[in-house]
């Protein structure tokens, strides 16, 4: 059975984020930082300019060497102890389908959709995102402060654009199995929610799943 990959985002109210974490707190301390961050962001700072998988046109869209290493360095980063997704599930219990704006969602058979974002826009404006590779949870003060440097990371235009889009598809295609996944919404759809919340004082979470 394969697994799709979810990245959901949505508003939450600085009230509800408030009770959120003192649960967590209780719940007990976070789980340790992975060692060799650092030496693996160098690295990936090292091939960001390069394509990781075949020509797709050439019949070769298959990932290389360096791809399936930056996958595991994205999925080292993820913490999937059973408390970290137990708070994901309570915060994405807070989320409203109804408020449209205010909630983004991507699916993606065999990849993690933020994960594809990443290798599009690379290791420098991938940490212009708030929180750590995908996962946040912002009050409403957080979401204005870190608006603008997500804006400059997510505001493509033109032959950027175009890139940014061609190695989404890459990504989807050679190391996961959803070829025609909108990679358009997967650079506009979380923008948009920061854009939301600001408006409207709402803070808010993002988290990454695998079912």
């Amino acid at each position: 059975m394969s697994a799709t990959g979810l990245w959901v985002i949505g508003t939450v109210s600085d009230e509800e984020l408030r009770q959120l974490l003192r649960a967590a707190a209780e719940a007990g301390p976070p789980a340790p930082v992975v060692p060799g961050v650092a030496a693996e962001l160098a690295w990936w700072r090292g091939v960001a300019g390069a394509s990781l998988f075949g020509e797709r046109a050439a019949g070769d869209g298959s990932a290389g060497e360096d791809a399936r290493r930056l996958c595991a360095f994205f999925d080292s980063c993820r913490d999937g102890s059973d408390a970290v997704e137990d708070f994901r599930e309570a915060v994405m219990g807070h989320f409203r389908p109804e408020d449209k704006e205010g909630l983004f969602a991507a699916a993606a058979r065999k990849a993690n959709p933020f994960w594809a974002l990443a290798y599009a826009l690379g290791p420098d404006a991938t940490l212009q995102l708030p929180g750590w590779f995908g996962d946040f949870l912002l009050d409403s003060r957080q979401v204005r402060a870190c608006l603008p440097d997500a804006e400059e990371a997510l505001t493509l235009t033109g032959a950027r654009r175009r890139e940014a889009v061609e190695r989404i598809r890459a990504w989807m295609t050679g190391l996961g199995d959803d070829p025609d996944h909108d990679a358009d919404a997967l650079l506009d759809g979380p923008l948009r929610v920061l854009r939301h919340a600001a408006r409207t004082g709402q803070g808010v979470a993002g988290h990454t799943y695998w079912y």
